[in-house]
């Protein structure tokens, strides 16, 4: 095996790790919109977005009643589709410039 496919294969164990574990203990404080919005004071009149009711919302995954498992595992669902997506877009990507050489 390369030392470059063992590199990425640490780096996305690494990753998977991270999400899956160490994103519960992630800051539980407001992000800046949010802290910002409570500051000024329109935070009370915000209305929920059209996939608040989604499999992913609220950086959990629904039908999971354990937080620290349902948080663990979104950090891990979405690890893996960010991988996914940039993998076949690098793929795309490199087979078109390779065909116009």
């Amino acid at each position: 095996m390369k030392k470059q496919n063992k590199f990425l294969i640490a780096g996305f164990i690494l990753s998977l790790f991270l999400a899956g574990v160490v994103s519960h203990y992630a800051s539980s404080s407001p992000d800046g919109l949010e802290k910002v919005a409570g500051d000024i004071g329109f935070l009370e009149s915000a209305k929920e977005h059209s996939n608040s009711d989604g499999v992913l919302a609220d950086y959990g995954v629904k039908g999971i009643k354990n937080e620290r498992l349902s948080t663990g595992a979104a950090g891990v669902i979405g690890v893996i589709a960010t991988a996914g997506v940039s993998t076949g877009l690098f793929l795309v990507l490199r087979r078109k410039s390779g065909a116009n050489k």
